[in-house]
């Protein structure tokens, strides 16, 4: 659909918002908004601008927002951290929105150590849940993202990928706490339940299964959420996989699917180019890898500095975690594995147990990532002048075709915009992949990020005509990512939306999300 009509929120409206969280949770003047926006996206372009930022500190706070939003029909777009920058950030689709931000709601209430679970607020970061989980003695883990400072429940409903065996195929979160457009409370699975102890424990309850409708999605409001962690094993063991040039990238997804399937490789292995691996998880070659977003340089350059570094084309980032025994086999199969890639490396990093996992928290990237430690590492080693916009299509797990898809988008990329191209090849489970380009530009030229949006969106009609659609999308280019869908003249676009209208009939709840729209923007 074409841009929707910006939203105007009255006086009197705003004021009985504010009332709700109080002043001092509340932006209202432009001045207090802007820094409450993507980072990314020039400050001069206000065509996703909000008209109020609040931030609610209880769940009736949220169910009184909703109510009044309800009563107004003025929409809301809520976001955990509000940090999803390459995506939009915390910004809302329809201008003049209102923004809920959790950022106040970041309690981690429960913490069960026998049945390896905790209960969180959707405000609480990675940061916050392992702090309380290290206190405790790290003997549970929490699947971490790359970059520590979202939340667990944002991350996690927008698909965002994490890297221990619970990160495998989105398996975090069970059993959630939603509020309706109505204001009303819901309680997915067994929560449906008064006192049901299984809540957080079982993934499905009676009749249909209902949280994932609120993955991705404008349906509710996502107050509370179980969060499944992992017992500390015997023994863990972070591992880099190098690969030396860049056309063996075939052969190495190849590789890891065989080690996937033959669960060798556990957790979510993680192939990186080496501009990828760069300064942060290397900080001993600092300066000798050029950046992402700097211009592009030639292959010949790079397989110098791959081969000067040691680092390779491209790397894998994996670990290994159970007894030390069963360890060494699983990386003895990994070495014989990789003995078929020439010039291929594994390298064991360190190994851990309980007598030296303090050591985790102090040591490199790999090693706290895969150990469940977060981090900022990859966000403090990229220049401040470079921002980026997600473009991740998935692929079957299946090397010729995975390496076809990342090199058209690699022509593309460099053609268009004149910058290295960055690749990252998240395994998310033993039979897909998504292929994540972070497609660099420079954040105070303007016109370097428009070459970059509209870069993404040739590409999004490029590979959607090729059968292959992304796995979560800008704000700009989101409805053009929703047309791809478009099998039984988009029957999965029209039934989303029939979802929508039932549980949303004044269309409030984040309008236009991942290309869903309420009826009364579609009749526009």
């Amino acid at each position: 659909m074409s841009d929707p009509v910006p939203f105007e929120l009255p006086d009197a409206v705003r004021d009985e918002f504010v009332a709700v969280v109080g002043r001092d949770n509340a932006l209202v003047t432009d001045e207090e908004r802007d820094e409450y926006r993507d980072p990314y996206w020039p400050t001069e372009d206000r065509t996703y601008d909000s008209s109020l930022v609040l931030f609610p500190t209880t769940t009736e706070q949220v169910q009184d927002i909703v109510r009044v939003a309800n009563r107004h029909e003025v929409p809301v777009w809520a976001s955990s951290q509000g940090r999803n920058n390459g995506y939009g950030g915390p910004s809302a689709r329809v201008k003049g929105s209102v923004l809920i931000s959790f950022r106040k709601m970041d309690r981690v209430l429960e913490v069960d150590t026998e049945l390896a679970y905790a209960v969180v607020e959707p405000g609480a970061r990675w940061y916050d849940l392992y702090d309380v989980l290290h206190e405790q003695g790290d003997e549970l883990l929490v699947s971490v993202p790359d970059i520590g400072w979202g939340s667990v429940i944002g991350n996690s409903l927008d698909n965002g990928q994490t890297f221990l065996p619970n990160g495998s195929d989105f398996n975090t979160l069970n059993g959630l706490e939603v509020v309706l457009a109505d204001g009303s409370l819901l309680r997915t699975g067994f929560g449906a339940q008064e006192d049901n102890p299984t809540w957080h424990l079982y993934k499905r309850g009676l009749g249909p299964v209902v949280d994932p409708l609120f993955a991705q999605s404008n349906y509710g409001i996502v107050t509370k959420a179980g969060v499944w962690l992992q017992r500390r094993p015997k023994a863990y063991a972070p591992l880099y996989l190098s690969v030396p040039r860049y056309h063996q990238l075939a052969q190495v997804i190849d590789v890891v699917r065989e080690l996937r399937l033959d669960g060798i490789l556990r957790g979510i292995p993680y192939v990186l180019d080496l501009l990828t691996v760069g300064d942060a998880h290397f900080p001993e070659f600092k300066g000798r890898i050029p950046p992402p977003g700097t211009p592009a340089m030639p292959e010949e350059r790079l397989d110098a500095i791959a081969d000067e570094t040691g680092l390779g084309r491209w790397g894998v980032r994996t670990a290994l975690w159970g007894d030390p025994e069963v360890i060494d086999v699983h990386e003895r199969r990994i070495r014989e594995a990789w003995s078929a890639i020439e010039g291929g490396e594994v390298r064991r990093l360190a190994t851990y147990t309980a007598e030296n996992w303090h050591e985790i928290k102090d040591a490199g990237l790999i090693d706290r990532i895969s150990g469940g430690v977060p981090s900022s590492d990859i966000l403090d080693s990229l220049p401040d002048f470079v921002g980026h916009v997600g473009f991740s299509p998935v692929v079957p797990l299946r090397g010729e075709e995975v390496a076809k898809v990342v090199q058209q988008i690699k022509d593309k990329v460099v053609e268009r915009t004149g910058v290295n191209f960055s690749a990252q090849v998240f395994v998310t489970n033993e039979r897909s992949a998504i292929v994540v380009s972070a497609m660099f530009f420079n954040r105070h030229d303007a016109g370097h990020l428009r070459a970059t949006i509209d870069t993404a969106k040739e590409l999004l009609v490029q590979l959607g005509q090729q059968g292959y659609a992304e796995y979560r999308s800008h704000l700009d280019f989101s409805d053009l990512a929703q047309d791809q869908l478009a099998f039984g003249d988009h029957a999965y676009r029209r039934f989303a939306e029939t979802i929508k209208d039932a549980v949303d009939p004044k269309g409030i709840l984040s309008p236009g999300r991942h290309g869903i729209w309420p009826a009364r923007y579609r009749a526009r």
